[in-house]
């Protein structure tokens, strides 16, 4: 048995499976609803029904309170339709978000690579292709561990038979810990994707500043593998923060595309480089090199921001300083449970990202 809901005020309609969450529905069948954490506890996904009757499942009471929940207010990640449904969502669709449907895949370890003494390069083999847009993520369901976790895509959707995720071995993470000590080529995932808001703008004719901490460089890089596969002819600046050089992973990657396109640049910057070293290049943060190197001046520019929220918080405060604003900046913060992912506050001007 499946329900109709109708999703105001773009009209978009939607089949949903008994038992199935409207959020899962809309998203397998290309239809973009915004959400952030996916298991009811952020409020991203707040929407009001307008008609019919629903089982509010197990929102958060922090994320749907009981006055909203008298006004008939739901979140889409938790909620399942118990009749024909019409919903008003806050959705604010941008004309470059393709739509790609998340849809269910078998992958096969294909290679494993230590990037670093934390981060492990995982390139997988999909049972079909997958339609993506650079800076999207899947996500993994690990085996003995609850739920699934999310990780960036890190190659570029002309390889849509592959998947190259970049995994952070989390302190205490079951998953990331499973993924790091047990996994083997030959193993196979169950994955799904794609899906999230961070993504090139390709309409946009602007400069592309590319910030990124951490593993949080496996989305700038499937962009900037993209964008220069297509001949684009924008400057492209990507600012790469790590602690020290061992962490400073795929530096040669970027050290060769750098010499081979004249609009890349790349700028990697350490904020602990260690006496062995021998670092020649930026010391600091890596939001204190992008302001050296523009001299504080960002206008003209599109940025993306991808890595921990530390990180996107001190380079989101430095753009804005220099005149760059809510419309040009995007940005993917990486949470993990040993963040207090669900206990972040949101800042109310970035509150749709």
């Amino acid at each position: 048995m499946s329900y109709q809901v109708t999703i105001e005020p773009t009209g978009d309609v939607i089949e949903v499976e008994e038992g199935q969450t409207i959020l899962d529905a809309a998203l397998r069948q290309g239809v973009w609803l915004p959400f952030a954490c996916g298991h009811g506890t952020c409020a991203t996904c707040k929407c009001q029904v307008l008609e019919g009757d629903v089982d509010i499942g197990d929102a958060s009471p922090f994320a749907l309170m009981d006055m909203e929940r008298d006004e008939g207010k739901i979140l889409a990640c938790c909620a399942k339709p118990e009749s024909d449904l019409v919903i008003e969502a806050d959705i604010d669709v941008d004309d470059d978000f393709a739509g790609h449907p998340v849809q269910d895949f078998n992958a096969e370890v294909i290679a494993i690579t230590n990037l670093s003494p934390t981060i492990k390069g995982i390139r997988f083999r999909l049972d079909r292709e997958m339609a993506f847009q650079a800076g999207q993520y899947v996500n993994i369901n690990v085996p003995g561990v609850e739920g699934s976790r999310a990780f960036s895509i890190a190659n570029p959707p002309s390889q849509a038979g592959e998947l190259e995720l970049h995994v952070r071995l989390v302190p205490g993470g079951a998953a990331t810990g499973w993924l790091h000590q047990e996994l083997a080529v030959g193993d196979s995932l169950a994955v799904s994707g794609p899906y999230g808001q961070f993504f090139t703008r390709k309409s946009d004719s602007k400069d592309v500043i590319f910030i990124a901490g951490g593993s949080g460089l496996s989305s700038p890089q499937a962009m900037l593998l993209e964008l220069l596969e297509e001949g684009d002819t924008r400057q492209m600046y990507l600012f790469q923060g790590a602690r020290n050089v061992s962490e400073l992973y795929n530096r040669e990657l970027f050290e060769q595309l750098a010499a081979e396109h004249d609009n890349f640049h790349y700028i990697p910057a350490l904020n602990a480089p260690e006496a062995g070293d021998n670092w020649q290049g930026f010391t600091g943060f890596v939001h204190d090199a992008v302001k050296a190197h523009f001299n504080g001046k960002f206008e003209g520019h599109k940025a993306y921001l991808c890595g921990p929220p530390p990180m996107i918080d001190a380079a989101i405060t430095t753009l804005m300083q220099g005149r760059l604003f809510e419309r040009d900046i995007h940005m993917e913060r990486f949470f993990t449970k040993a963040d207090g992912a669900s206990d972040q506050p949101r800042s109310a001007l970035f509150r749709k990202i």
